[in-house]
C-alpha cells in the first residue's frame, strides 16, 4: 500500500514538473518573439546634422545620410530616387530663436535624364536639426549664390541666384539668363513663400531711415526742367554708416565723405574719390548733386528725395 502511494506521488510531481516547466518555456518563447516597432521617421525628427535631417520633396519624406539619400522609385524597381546635398548653404536665425539655422540646394534624379534642384532649409531645434519642405528651383538650371538679404526692410529673406535657359533653347545649351528667387521660410509649416522684389506698395515713411538700406540713384531734376537719369541702372548707391560717414559707388570710381543732420537737414562734408579716369562716366553729376544736398525727405513710395540747396531741385534714391 505505502509503496503503491509512493509511486502515484512520484507520477504526479513528475507531471507537474512538466506542467509548469512547459509554461516556463511557452512565456520565454513568448517574449523572445516580441521586438520593439520603430515607427517610421516623421517629417518633424531632428538631426545633429542638416547633412542628417528629414526633408520633404514633392510630397515625399527624403532622409539625408551624410548628405545622400537613395530610395527605390518603385516597389522591386531597380531605378533609384537619388538625393544629394549640392551646396551653396547659409547660415541664419530663420526662426527667430536665437540659433543659427541653414539654408541650402538639393539636387534629386529619378532615373532620367533630368537634374532638379530645390532649395530647403534646416531649422536648429534643441532636440536637432528639422527639415522644411523643398521647394523646385528648376531642371539642369545652374546655381550661381546663395544669400541672406542685407536689406533692413527684408530680414531673413534668402537669395538664390541661379542661370536658366531661354524659352526653347535645348537643354545642350548651358543656362545663360540670371535669375534671384527670394524667399521667406515660414517656421510653422516649414514652407518657402516667394517675397516680390522692389514692391512699389505703401511704405512707412515714418519708420524709414537712412541707414536702413543701400540707396540706388533714380534721377536728379533740376528746376529749370533738365533730367539727369543713371546710364547704367543701380551702378549708383549710396550708403549710410554710424557714426556718420558715407560711401557710394558710381559707375567709375568709389566716392566717400562723411555727412551731419539736424532734424531733415543735410549736409556731405569732406568728400573724396579714387582717381580712375572713365570716359563718358556721369561720377561728376552724381557727385555735384549729392554735394547740394539740403534736406530730405522719405515717400509712401519707399523713396529717399533730397532737396538741393535754393530749391533748384530734388534727386531721387530708391
Amino acid at each position: 500500500m505505502n509503496k503503491t502511494l509512493t509511486i502515484v506521488l512520484s507520477v504526479i510531481v513528475v507531471v507537474v514538473v512538466i506542467i509548469v516547466g512547459g509554461l516556463i518555456y511557452s512565456q520565454s518563447s513568448m517574449s523572445v518573439s516580441i521586438s520593439p516597432v520603430n515607427n517610421p521617421p516623421s517629417s518633424n525628427s531632428s538631426a545633429n546634422d542638416p547633412k542628417n535631417a528629414i526633408y520633404i520633396i514633392d510630397g515625399q519624406k527624403v532622409t539625408l545620410v551624410n548628405g545622400v539619400s537613395e530610395i527605390a522609385a518603385a516597389p522591386s524597381s531597380a531605378t533609384k530616387i537619388i538625393t544629394t546635398y549640392f551646396g551653396n548653404a547659409v547660415t541664419a536665425d530663420l526662426n527667430g530663436d536665437g540659433r543659427l539655422d541653414s539654408a541650402f540646394i538639393l539636387t534629386q534624379s529619378t532615373g532620367g535624364s533630368g537634374t532638379f534642384y530645390y532649395v530647403v532649409a534646416a531649422l536648429n531645434m534643441p532636440t536637432g536639426y528639422v527639415g522644411s519642405q523643398g521647394l523646385l528651383l528648376g531642371d539642369r538650371i545652374a546655381p550661381q549664390t546663395t544669400e541672406m538679404s542685407q536689406d533692413k526692410t527684408t530680414p531673413n529673406v534668402i537669395i538664390v541666384n541661379y542661370a536658366v535657359r531661354g524659352p526653347g533653347e535645348s537643354f545642350a545649351v548651358s543656362p545663360s539668363i540670371g535669375k534671384s528667387l527670394w524667399l521667406l521660410l515660414d517656421p510653422k509649416t516649414m514652407q518657402f513663400g516667394e517675397v516680390a522684389q522692389n514692391f512699389e506698395g505703401e511704405a512707412d515713411s515714418a519708420k524709414m531711415t537712412l541707414d536702413m538700406k543701400t540707396w540706388n540713384w533714380v534721377d536728379t531734376t533740376y528746376n529749370n526742367g533738365s533730367t539727369t537719369v543713371p546710364r547704367i541702372q543701380n551702378k549708383f548707391a549710396l550708403t549710410f554708416k554710424k557714426p556718420n560717414i558715407f560711401s557710394a559707388s558710381t559707375d567709375c570710381n568709389g566716392v566717400g565723405g562723411e555727412y551731419s543732420t539736424n532734424g531733415n537737414m543735410i549736409t556731405f562734408t569732406k568728400m573724396m574719390s579714387t582717381l580712375m579716369y572713365c570716359e563718358g562716366s556721369q561720377e561728376s553729376e552724381f557727385s555735384k548733386a549729392l554735394g547740394e544736398a539740403e534736406s530730405y525727405h522719405f515717400t509712401s513710395k519707399g523713396e529717399l528725395i533730397f532737396d538741393l540747396k535754393f530749391d533748384s531741385g530734388t534727386m531721387v534714391f530708391k
